[in-house]
């Protein structure tokens, strides 16, 4: 992590600190741009990162995807190429010295334009990768999102300048050392995007019974290839991978829509409660009635009037 603070850097701390002017993640007027602020540690926050940039600018985090841990703070950016279940932490934040970060969205459908003109095209055989990563910032990525954070006070610039801006940065990510992970989605035919095809999936049906023969035959792969290029990619297996989901989606439903255990278990898939509770506990250190109160209490302390969910910054 790069410790010299140079006038730009200052400048996107500045920026974003006005327009996080509290604790919590703040969506702003730009699609897919958003800041956030904490100040304090300790509190894990979990839910599904989307494709996306994130980098930090003051403090620090930690990321937990599957057994993999990945730390990153001011200098560092975290490329999200797939959507990924993870559980977070911040790890270095003050009252005086808050943790400050932005997150914008990438477009996955757009990267296949950029493709051949970032050169190298065909990596078609490139092998699957993680579909996270963390790498040092650089002067260009620096100053592209100064630009794009800049554009927040002039609204009137946005529909012009904005496309511009996403199509540096993309160019930026494809020509920089993550090149391989936003590339492999682009080529359709690729591991990558097939895997990113059965996320999708099981995203969007995690309440229902896995079969993994008919999750493979929907992504034209072969059970054992399913297995092997899923845990390269997302660093667990597809059940581990649609466990997570149940389980955080049955912790926001108790902790937003206040359903009781049982409830919630059984609305995502869970037809036993006490494996409900064996995994619940597993995932979160507590059964869900002892863990949902704690949160509930910490929250309250804090006073933040949220729920500890989570966006990608």
């Amino acid at each position: 992590m790069t410790d010299s603070r140079t006038p730009r850097s200052q400048e996107l701390i500045d920026l974003i600190a006005r327009f996080a002017k509290e604790d919590g993640d703040h969506e702003t007027s730009i699609p897919g741009l958003s800041v956030h602020r904490h100040s304090g540690t300790g509190i894990k926050a979990c839910g599904a990162y989307k494709p996306s940039l994130a980098l930090i600018v003051q403090g620090a985090k930690q990321v937990a995807l599957g057994d993999d841990v990945y730390r990153y703070g001011r200098g560092d950016y975290l490329l999200t190429s797939i959507d990924l279940p993870v559980t977070t932490q911040i790890v270095e934040a003050t009252v005086e010295k808050p943790y400050l970060s932005m997150t914008f969205q990438i477009d996955t459908t757009k990267i296949a334009g950029f493709v051949d003109q970032a050169g190298q095209a065909d990596r078609s055989s490139t092998p699957a990768t993680r579909g996270m990563a963390v790498n040092e910032l650089t002067p260009e990525l620096e100053d592209v999102a100064t630009r794009l954070l800049r554009l927040l006070d002039r609204p009137q610039d946005v529909g012009v300048l904005l496309p511009l801006i996403e199509r540096e940065i993309l160019y930026r990510l494809l020509t920089g050392p993550q090149s391989d992970r936003l590339r492999q989605m682009a080529v359709t035919d690729s591991q990558s995007h097939q895997i990113n095809r059965a996320c999708i999936w099981l995203k969007d049906n995690y309440a229902l019974p896995l079969k993994i023969e008919e999750l493979a035959s929907r992504v034209s792969m072969s059970v054992s290839s399913l297995h092997h290029h899923f845990k390269a990619i997302t660093a667990m297996s597809p059940m581990q991978y649609q466990k997570q989901l149940r389980l955080q989606e049955a912790r926001r439903l108790m902790l937003v829509e206040m359903l009781d255990a049982g409830s919630a278990g059984h609305q995502v898939g869970y037809e036993s409660q006490s494996q409900f509770s064996r995994e619940y506990a597993r995932l979160y250190g507590e059964p869900p009635r002892r863990d949902v109160g704690r949160v509930r209490r910490s929250l309250m302390d804090r006073l933040t009037g949220g729920v500890e969910m989570l966006s990608e910054g």
